[in-house]
C-alpha cells in the first residue's frame, strides 16, 4: 500500500508526546475533581448534605476563584511581555499581537460565561 495514501490513517498529532501529556493531565484533573466530590460526600454523609455545604460555602469559592483569576492574569501579563520582547523587530510581531489578543478575548469570554452560569445556577 502507498504510504502517502495511508498517512491520514495515522495522524501525527494524535500520537505525539504533547497530546498524550495533555490527555493525561486532563484525566488527572478529572480524577481529582471526582475524588474530591466523593470524599466530600463521604464526610458530609449524603449528596444532599454535600450540596448544602457547597451552597453554604459558595462565597469562599468565589474568593478562591477571584484569587485564581488574579494569579492567572499576573502570569499572563508576565508571559505576554516575554513573548512580545522575543518577537520584537521580527516580521511576525504583528501576528503575535493578534494571536495574543484573540487568546485574551477567548479567555475572558470563557471566564465570563463560567461565572454567569454559576450566578444563574445560584
Amino acid at each position: 500500500m502507498n504510504p502517502l495514501r495511508t498517512r491520514w490513517l495515522r495522524p501525527r498529532w494524535l500520537f505525539s508526546h504533547r497530546t498524550v501529556k495533555v490527555l493525561l493531565w486532563a484525566a488527572a484533573l478529572i480524577a481529582i475533581a471526582v475524588g474530591a466530590n466523593i470524599v466530600g460526600i463521604y464526610f458530609v454523609g449524603s449528596v444532599a448534605g454535600w450540596e448544602r455545604w457547597l451552597a453554604a460555602t459558595a462565597g469562599y469559592f468565589l474568593v478562591w476563584r477571584l484569587c485564581l483569576y488574579g494569579a492567572t492574569a499576573y502570569g499572563w501579563v508576565w508571559m505576554r511581555r516575554r513573548l512580545l520582547a522575543r518577537e520584537a523587530n521580527k516580521e511576525g510581531e504583528r501576528q503575535a499581537r493578534h494571536r495574543l489578543v484573540r487568546s485574551e478575548i477567548a479567555g475572558i469570554t470563557a471566564i465570563v460565561v463560567l461565572e454567569a452560569s454559576l450566578l444563574i445556577q445560584g
